[in-house]
């Protein structure tokens, strides 16, 4: 990590009104971002959508201010999921299209990534030139003179446009009318798009979570708060419940009975339904080493090959891009439809959900039963800095000791967050008590020596 790195595993990642996600780096970021993605001699053109977090308002403005001072024009989207900025970036035939939003993450935190022209995620490569620009002398001398300076406008139906895009993407013969389906829209991005794409198809809807005030985002709701999604559905017997996160790029479903439908099983109920309609390219998923050891399993029984990539949605486009696949996804409810869309959509993957239930007359509770996942355990330790774990000879002891003891009945993986300092441990098997036991031993020793 340079002194000038700012970039993490999925953008730029910070407390709120402190570097880097401040208005001062926000306008550099800006500024550096309009010169790095130029691409030509047109007018260039970057649009800005974001979640409902207070400082949105505040790294919105940094972030216009510094690409009209570079000479390109801002589109400002406003409160959009991530994959809708994605898609009106394509479809508005942008240079670039911008994130701010924290994601599933406390609103004390916020965000800033970045799509390309046709809507997917930022290189490691162009990042790197984003940074390098940043605190360089290309800075200044990059500046529009005062007859070039871009302008900025607001699009006051990005979400409409969204909305009918999506809509798009289910099948014509079939609609949702006599379903009644609660979604958690986590007071984030998806509270106007995702109760409009659901009632306009004909759904009744019951939209939870879905008045943001700046500071509410994620609070008790949302993909990682599914209690009250659960509870909701079960009281007025609807169909299935549909939770989203922060910037509504994942998605977690509940069945009619109020059990949890994770993404590895939406993972492989879509790719076993799309293997037998014949439009699953080269009978191959994408998926990360978090993906339960249940659905290799599913995906080895059902002859689809399952390639894994590091965690993160980015890593698995890349996969999926490089190889040519179709379908990808990840436990958290990232999931990739490369046909509709460039990046993670949480509504796109309920409607794909919501077309099979419809196609094959079955409750989401039978549905969900093509794929039962091996216990597992999440912990997360606060750790004082990221050290390679073989560097640390009592928890790489343990780590190794635990993988002996589980064999090849589970595995464990511990890796570091991405964007915070936490150390993540994952132990899965068939013997809930046992990997409970086995994660807890693993946490102690990290606690013991990295925690803070």
């Amino acid at each position: 990590m340079g002194k000038n790195k700012i970039f993490g595993t999925d953008g730029v990642r910070g407390l709120a009104n402190k570097n880097p996600m401040d208005s001062e780096m926000a306008l550099k970021l800006g500024r550096a971002s309009a010169l790095v993605l130029r691409n030509g001699a047109h007018r260039h053109r970057i649009v800005i959508g974001k979640d409902t977090r207070l400082s949105g308002y505040m790294l919105e403005t940094a972030l216009a201010s510094g690409i009209v001072s570079a000479g390109s024009d801002v589109f400002l989207a406003g409160p959009l999921p991530t994959p809708g900025v994605a898609f009106i970036a394509k479809s508005m035939r942008c240079d670039a299209g911008v994130v701010i939003s924290g994601s599933h993450n406390d609103y004390r935190d916020n965000g800033i990534k970045f799509f390309d022209k046709d809507g997917f995620k930022l290189s490691d490569t162009t990042e790197a030139k984003i940074e390098e620009t940043m605190f360089g002398s290309a800075m200044d001398s990059g500046r529009a003179t005062p007859e070039n300076l871009g302008k900025a406008f607001r699009i006051d139906d990005a979400d409409g446009r969204y909305t009918q895009f999506l809509k798009n993407c289910f099948p014509r013969d079939l609609n949702l009318e006599g379903l009644k389906i609660v979604v958690d829209c986590s007071n984030g991005a998806g509270y106007v798009v995702a109760p409009n794409v659901l009632g306009e198809l004909g759904a009744h809807v019951y939209p939870i979570a879905h008045h943001p005030d700046g500071t509410n985002i994620n609070r008790n709701c949302g993909s990682l708060h599914t209690e009250e999604l659960c509870r909701h559905v079960k009281e007025i017997n609807a169909e299935c419940g549909i939770a989203l996160d922060g910037d509504a790029d994942r998605v977690i479903m509940c069945d009619e009975k109020g059990q949890i439908v994770d993404g590895d099983v939406i993972l492989a109920l879509c790719a076993h339904y799309w293997k037998q309609k014949g439009t699953l390219k080269k009978d191959t998923v994408v998926a990360t080493v978090m993906s339960n050891l249940a659905l290799d399993h599913f995906m080895e029984k059902n002859q689809i090959k399952l390639v894994k990539t590091q965690v993160g949605d980015r890593y698995v486009v890349e996969a999926m891009r490089k190889q040519g696949y179709n379908m990808g996804g990840e436990q958290s409810g990232h999931l990739l439809f490369l046909d509709y869309n460039t990046t993670g959509d949480g509504i796109l993957g309920a409607l794909m959900v919501l077309q099979i239930m419809l196609e094959q007359q079955k409750p989401l509770s039978e549905l969900r039963r093509i794929l039962t996942p091996y216990p597992q355990v999440l912990i997360n330790v606060n750790v004082k800095e990221k050290k390679d774990f073989k560097e640390v000879p009592p928890v790489w002891h343990v780590i190794q000791e635990v993988e002996k003891r589980l064999g090849k009945s589970g595995r464990i993986l511990v890796r570091y967050s991405g964007t915070e300092n936490i150390a993540r441990i994952m132990v899965e098997g068939e013997e809930a008590h046992k990997i409970r036991s086995l994660a807890g031993m693993v946490e102690e020793v990290i606690h013991q020596n990295l925690g803070r």
